[in-house]
Order: structure tokens, then sequence, then C-alpha cells
């Protein structure tokens, strides 16, 4: 399982490896403002609702009066500039990442080019991205939902391994144990490279 910011460090290897059970988050940046934490695309359309609402009515409501008298033009665009970053990282690391050996498209078997690999990055970090679709931060995406025609995201199901399964939960489990330990409730192992952190 990788949530929010998990999922954009799975964007960035070389091969995803996931099963039936396993799950990736949607990378809708949250933002903490007055002591709640919410979603900034989620914050941003709520704007452009009052925007159309405005429009469509030609009034402003005065419920919203009290709302947008606390937001300022700098707290909107780091909400938009959050929001751009998280679908900008996963749009540049499949691309440089995970598509670098994406040759030939699957069907039509045509070339494959650094735009068409930059495009289909793009489209699933969108896909990734929307807060209408998913409704929640904490959302689990399975591997069948990547996977299918709307996202198109090549996972291996590492479960058809034997080997290979069972040599992933026994790192997990190891892995489990040591931070249990420790006291630590996340850590980055990359090839000769382990850090655990703190929160």
């Amino acid at each position: 399982m990788a949530k929010s910011a998990g999922t954009i460090m799975v964007m960035s290897g070389d091969d995803i490896l996931m099963e039936p059970a396993s799950s990736l988050g949607p990378i809708d940046a949250q933002l903490s403002w007055q002591g709640k934490q919410f979603s900034a695309d989620a914050f941003l359309k709520g704007l452009d609702k009052i925007k159309e609402e405005v429009e469509e009515k030609k009034a402003l409501n005065r419920a919203y009066i009290p709302i947008l008298q606390n937001i300022s033009p700098g707290e909107i665009q780091h909400a938009e500039n959050a929001r751009d970053f998280a679908k900008i990282l996963v749009r540049d690391w499949l691309a440089k990442y995970k598509f670098k050996n994406w040759k030939r498209t699957k069907t039509k078997r045509r070339k494959v080019t650094p735009a068409m690999r930059r495009k289909r990055a793009r489209e699933i970090a969108e896909k990734l991205n929307e807060t209408d679709k998913w409704h929640t931060h904490g959302h689990g995406i399975s591997m069948a939902v990547l996977c299918s025609k709307e996202i198109k995201l090549l996972i291996e199901d590492f479960g058809k391994n034997k080997d290979l399964s069972q040599q992933i939960r026994d790192y997990w489990a190891l892995l489990s144990d040591h931070m249990g330990k420790i006291g630590a409730p996340g850590a980055i192992h990359v090839k000769n490279r382990y850090r655990h952190f703190r929160w």
C-alpha cells in the first residue's frame, strides 16, 4: 500500500510491482489551513463553484463572504502550486523512469516517441489527481483499476511469481519487525541505501 507522497515515489520506479490486494492512493496535495487539512484540488474546485454560481446568479451568496474574506491570493496560488507540483513529479518521473523502455505501442506496434511518453505520463498524473473521482485522499486504487483502459498503467503482478512473492513477503516481515523495534513509522530503502524516519 502506498498513499499520497508514497504513490508519487512509486512513479519514480523502473517497474511497479503489485498484487490484487495492493493499492495506491490519489496524489492530490493536502493543505493545512486554520487547523484543518484538506485537498488543494478540492479547495480550488470549491472556489470555482462559487465563481460559477456568482456568474450565473449575478450575485454573491452572503454565506460565502466570511469564507472568502479569510482567503488571500497568496493562499490560492499556494494551492495551485501544490496541486500542480504533484502532477509534474508524476509526469516527469513516469516519462523518465517507468516509460524509458517503452519502445512500441502494444496494439499497433508504433514507435513510441518522447512526446508520447510524456503525454501518457501526464494523462496518468491527471487521473490520479481527480478528487471528484476518488472522493477521499485515503481512497485505495487497486491494481485492476490502475491497469484498466481508463488509466493504462502497466504493473507487474508479483503474486503470479511464487518465488518473488515469497521474497517480497519475507522482506516486508523483516522490515516491519525492524521498524517496530526502533519505533520508526516509515523507511526509504533503495539499492545500498536505507534510511528510516520519525514524524
